[in-house]
């Protein structure tokens, strides 16, 4: 295994750990792609990205939805209009511009990170407020959004899908985690299906880095399950602070440079 091989590999474990606790891998791996394989087109680095992810997301579904109950029937109809909307997304970003949004987004995640520190007791338990029809429609319309969002732009997919079912729905940290990680999966695969049909996934770099998320993937479940919600929001709340700032500099660098 090559040098570049083994430190995109070990990013990716902690990619991994990482966003199978509240999401954010992409922080961690897709800088480490970009610094040591700047030869390659960005097109096919972002595939690895998606590529390396999904097996991931999929690892720590499995272990969340061995632990933690999760109602299918409410989740399900969300996991469909998530892949749907993911596809849509991709499709339009081919032809719209997403400047707008990248100026937005670190003002928006400010917001929620604002929010959920002036809320201590934000996500701390369990206490869903809807009845089942309700929770349905309200993970369909947040599965239609953020899934339509993460195909595409993407940056805090996650803390989104988990901030939104802890302030609509009352779950706490570790149930909005467990069911944010479906719904990511299902974003996911409809972005990794057109990154492969485009034919922009180098599989050389995602057979190294799909075994490492998933090894990564596995201690952050464990993590998330031993420690609970408290845990789970602790690190939200660093992570949102880091998208904040990596996607802050990336929107305004440009601007101040001229």
């Amino acid at each position: 295994m090559s040098l570049e091989l083994m430190i995109v590999s070990l990013a990716s474990f902690l990619a991994g750990t990482v966003d199978a606790i509240v999401g954010g891998g992409g922080l961690i791996l897709l800088p480490a792609l970009f610094a040591a394989f700047p030869a390659q087109h960005h097109a096919n680095l972002l595939g690895v990205n998606k590529a390396t992810s999904i097996w991931g997301t999929a690892a720590a579904s499995l272990q969340y939805t061995k632990r933690v109950s999760l109602s299918w029937s409410t989740l399900g109809p969300a996991l469909l209009a998530c892949w749907g909307a993911s596809a849509l997304g991709a499709w339009a970003v081919t032809g719209i511009s997403t400047q707008g949004l990248r100026l937005a987004l670190p003002w928006v995640l400010m917001g929620l990170l604002a929010y959920t520190l002036m809320r201590k007791d934000l996500g701390k338990q369990h206490l869903p407020r809807c009845s089942p029809q309700q929770e349905r429609w309200v993970l369909l319309f947040i599965g239609i959004g953020i899934g339509f969002y993460d195909g595409f732009f993407g940056p805090g997919t996650g803390s989104f899908l988990i901030f939104l079912m802890v302030r609509l729905l009352g779950y706490d940290f570790l149930n909005a985690s467990a069911a944010a990680k479906l719904l990511n999966l299902a974003s996911n695969f409809a972005a990794v299906s057109l990154f492969a049909w485009l034919g922009h996934i180098a599989w050389s770099i995602v057979m190294f880095t799909a075994v490492a998320n998933v090894l990564g993937s596995l201690l952050g479940t464990r993590l998330a399950l031993r420690h609970g919600a408290g845990f789970v929001r602790g690190v939200f709340i660093w992570v949102v602070l880091a998208l904040i700032l990596k996607t802050g500099y990336d929107a305004y660098r440009p601007l101040f440079l001229g």
